[in-house]
């Protein structure tokens, strides 16, 4: 019998990284053109992230909703279901973030963004900006196929980033809405290192740095309480 210090991240994993990436074809495929409007929900966000005004934070947060309902049915239940039997609760968990957009956005309306006037916010926007128009272009750059890129709204990874970043720019702080992004970041990190991905820093960074930007937004607003 082996001895469990000769076994790497890659033996616990359900599946190999080719049947990951495959699936990723296969889901872009199976759901075009879902793509294009996933896109352009995209860039509605972005404008309304720079247009204050009373429907603002109720539009936002039903277009985040809807972009977290539809990767957890499609993507986590429809196609990830197949290849890790853990996918439904995952689903779960984004489906709870949709519902806590609504809450929070629509039901309550405690949710808006104005034109950045501090760091955080303008970093904020960054994030989503890098999500909406970088990150799917970073298989196709480490060699992975272009029919396997990941969009926002429709895959997780983008999706959870975007999210970050929105959170981030957001005039007041939001901390029960960044617990299920942050726990996504650890676990997709986690498994694209196990698969030895070039790119499997890049949830993880991008969950250190919103931790680090909602810490100084929190120690900002005691100050300014103060």
């Amino acid at each position: 019998m082996s001895e469990w210090w000769t076994y790497s991240l890659l033996d616990v994993l359900l599946f190999s990284p080719r049947t990951y990436y495959r699936l990723f074809e296969l889901y872009n495929v199976a759901v075009w053109p879902a793509q294009i409007a996933a896109i352009a929900l995209g860039l509605v966000i972005l404008v309304l992230l720079w247009r204050d005004g009373m429907w603002q934070g109720r539009a936002v947060a039903a277009i985040l909703a809807a972009c977290w309902l539809f990767v957890a049915w499609a993507y986590l239940l429809g196609h990830y279901e197949t290849i890790n039997w853990a996918a439904s609760y995952f689903a779960g968990g984004f489906a709870i973030e949709a519902l806590l957009f609504a809450w929070s956005g629509i039901i309550r309306h405690r949710m808006r963004w104005r034109p950045p006037a501090d760091p955080a916010r303008r970093i904020g926007r960054g994030i989503f900006l890098f999500a909406l128009a970088v990150q799917p272009l970073l298989g196709p750059l480490v060699g992975r196929d272009w029919r396997q890129v990941e969009v926002f709204g429709v895959a997780p990874d983008p999706t959870v980033v975007a999210t970050l970043g929105i959170l981030i720019a957001a005039d007041r702080l939001h901390g029960i809405l960044l617990i299920i992004p942050l726990s996504w970041c650890a676990l997709s990190g986690a498994t694209l290192w196990a698969m030895q991905s070039p790119d499997a820093l890049v949830m993880p960074a991008a969950a250190v740095l919103a931790l680090c930007l909602t810490g100084w937004k929190m120690l900002r607003e005691t100050v300014v309480q103060q």
